[in-house]
Parts: C-alpha cells; sequence; structure tokens
C-alpha cells in the first residue's frame, strides 16, 4: 500500500480530475474504484468523484499495489513476415489489441506471440513481453517483437533516436489542400474527456512531430502517408483531426456519421526500416494494404497500381 498526500495547486471543477492529473500511471477506472472504496479524502473527508477541489485542499488517498498478472499463450491467428533469433515482425490485424489492458488480460498481440514464439524479452514485465512500441487496437499495420533483452534494448533506443523509421497509409476526411508538410504540436489528455488524447499546450502534454504527403486525391477524400518522428498515443489521429482532415472510420476523433461500414479507421503501418539489433544490417519491411482498405479505395476511384508502400 501507498499513501499519497498533495495539496492542490488549483481550482478542479471534479476531484477524479484532480487525481487524473497528479496519479497518472493510474487508469480512470481504478481511480474510481478509489473513490468507491473511501481511499480518497478531501481534507479529511471522503470525497466523491464528482465534488470539486479547491486551490489549497489537502487531497489525500491510498494506492494498492499493484499486481504482477502474466498473459497466458493463446492459438489466435498471426502473420509473421519476418523471424530470427532475436528479433520478429508482424502485420497485425485490425481489431487486435497489442497488450492488455484495462483488467483484460486475453486475446491480444502478446496472447498470440507468446502462442507462436518460443522466445520473448522480459524488458516490458510479465504482461508486455517482447513489445517495443505499439499501434492502436484498430490499426493494421508493422511492428517488430524483440526475442530477447538486448534486442529489446537495441530496438527501443532506435525508436527513442528516431533512427527506426514508420510510415502510416491513411484515408482521410476531405480533400487536403497541400501535397505535404509537417505537424509540431503537443500531444495529452484531453481536458474535456480524459480517454482521449488532445493537441494540449507545451506544458500539458509531449511533443509530437509528424511529416505527411499526399499520395492521392478522389471524390472529397485524401489517401496520404504520415511518417512518425514520435510515438505518442494515438499521434497520427489526433494530427489529422488537428489538420481538419481526420481519418475515415475513426469513431473516436472522426465524423460521428461514417459513410463506409467499418471495424476501424482505415489506418495502415505499411512500412518500417530499423537497424538488425545484432548484424547490424539496414532492414526494410513492407505490407500491403489489407482488403477492406483496398475496398473503399476502389470505390472511390483511387488507384490501387500507383499505391505503393
Amino acid at each position: 500500500m501507498k499513501r499519497v498526500c498533495f495539496a492542490s495547486p488549483k481550482n478542479y471543477v471534479r476531484a477524479d480530475i484532480c487525481l487524473s492529473e497528479h496519479i497518472p500511471d493510474r487508469t480512470r477506472s481504478a481511480l474510481k474504484k478509489l473513490f468507491e472504496g473511501g481511499g480518497v479524502t478531501i481534507n479529511g473527508r471522503p470525497a466523491k468523484p464528482s465534488q470539486g477541489v479547491e486551490e489549497g485542499d489537502e487531497v489525500s488517498l491510498t494506492l494498492p499495489d499493484p499486481v504482477e498478472i502474466a498473459a497466458r499463450p493463446e492459438d489466435i491467428p498471426l502473420d509473421i513476415v519476418y523471424e530470427d533469433d532475436d528479433i520478429a515482425v508482424v502485420n497485425k490485424q485490425q481489431g487486435l489489441t497489442v497488450h492488455a489492458g484495462n483488467g483484460n488480460i486475453d486475446g491480444t498481440l502478446v496472447n498470440a506471440l507468446l502462442f507462436r514464439l518460443k522466445n520473448l524479452s522480459g524488458v516490458g514485465g510479465a504482461l508486455r513481453p517482447g513489445i517495443v512500441h505499439r499501434i492502436d487496437k484498430n490499426t493494421s499495420g508493422l511492428l517488430v517483437v524483440a526475442k530477447n533483452d538486448a534486442a529489446h534494448l537495441s530496438l527501443a533506443k532506435q525508436i527513442e533516436s528516431k533512427t527506426c523509421s514508420r510510415q502510416y497509409l491513411a484515408l482521410l476526411e476531405g480533400v487536403l489542400k497541400d501535397d505535404g508538410g509537417n505537424v509540431t504540436t503537443y500531444i495529452g489528455r484531453d481536458p474535456k474527456d480524459r480517454v482521449k488524447m488532445a493537441v494540449v499546450p507545451p506544458q500539458k502534454g509531449r511533443l509530437a512531430v509528424t511529416d505527411y504527403i499526399v499520395e492521392q486525391r478522389s471524390q472529397g477524400y485524401t489517401l496520404a502517408r504520415f511518417i512518425l518522428h514520435s510515438g505518442r498515443t494515438h499521434q497520427i489521429r489526433v494530427h489529422a483531426k488537428y489538420l481538419g482532415h481526420p481519418v475515415v472510420g475513426d469513431d473516436v476523433y472522426g465524423i460521428k456519421k461514417q459513410r463506409f461500414a467499418l471495424n476501424g479507421q482505415l489506418l495502415h503501418a505499411c512500412r518500417l526500416e530499423l537497424t538488425h539489433p545484432a548484424t547490424g544490417e539496414r532492414m526494410t519491411f513492407t505490407a500491403p494494404l489489407p482488403g477492406y482498405f483496398k475496398e473503399v479505395l476502389i470505390k472511390l476511384g483511387f488507384d490501387l497500381s500507383a499505391v505503393g508502400c
């Protein structure tokens, strides 16, 4: 058990918003349980999530020790495009979560990896073995997996130093005017909805840098290539919205009424370049657009022969 006490630095309309800012390593649902169990007090009195907090109020809470739960192998279909003793490169399908979260430890890419591969690095812990970087549940495409700790540390360093290149193709709502450009903002939790991310002031978020290039335009839509220079949560989706052209099929950051029957955003990690952790060889991997993505492009008159990863 861990006791946390602090004086509120400002006024908050809700106590749960106050806690989410000061205890960022706990999920919203976990903080909610603390309130329900009477584990949060303000000025010595049990607090409710909806009550206000004034500057200088003494906030106190007891955090239970985290419980380490190990993921278990599951026979889930997996497209492994490359594998050796140090790394594996996976073309993840849309709808598959990368690793456990929010109390759910089954049905993830990690479970599939544990079933398919003999070894995975332990740097990420028992719930995230082998996971060096992530892509969203409803985003498809490439990610690299580390099979030992040395490979994991090397790959993580490459991502941090931006020598690991990651490119995505996305279909955007509307016609993007410029043929290319750069988006540099700060991304953090949306102050109006803590489940979402948003462009925020520098003191509220982390630097996020994305380049984009228009591939084609057709019938009021834009097919664009995005090149990541940082790895913030939902970065491309947030930056697409920031440009005024959200990703088609994105039910979180996109338009509410979607034209096409989709199970998620049309965003695909199509190209991955890295230096092999053991051999030093520069390697490039590509993954073609999934069928449902191509079908929408065909309906809209895009030239698939000119779409390359």
